[in-house]
């Protein structure tokens, strides 16, 4: 899978956590999961007029992350 730069830069880096991983700590789930859709949406309809395809590999970064995080609890659905 193609990697995506600047989105996940070390300087965001702090005690082994990323800024993910911090933001997965200490918000709400539902804030979590509000966060990676609405930056997946941003991207997606950013791309055609702003970064092209760097913005669809952010958007998918933000998709896997989502993922990821849904999983870690079992859960497939969110009301």
């Amino acid at each position: 899978m193609e990697k995506v730069k600047g989105i996940r830069p070390d300087y965001y880096r702090r005690n082994g956590l990323d800024l993910f991983d911090f933001f997965e700590l200490i918000m709400p789930r539902p804030w979590v999961i509000g966060f990676y859709v609405l930056n997946i949406i941003k991207y997606v309809v950013r791309f055609p007029k702003k970064n092209g395809k760097e913005d669809l590999l952010k958007a998918r970064t933000y998709l896997d992350r989502l993922i990821e995080f849904i999983g870690k609890k079992g859960e497939e659905k969110h009301d």
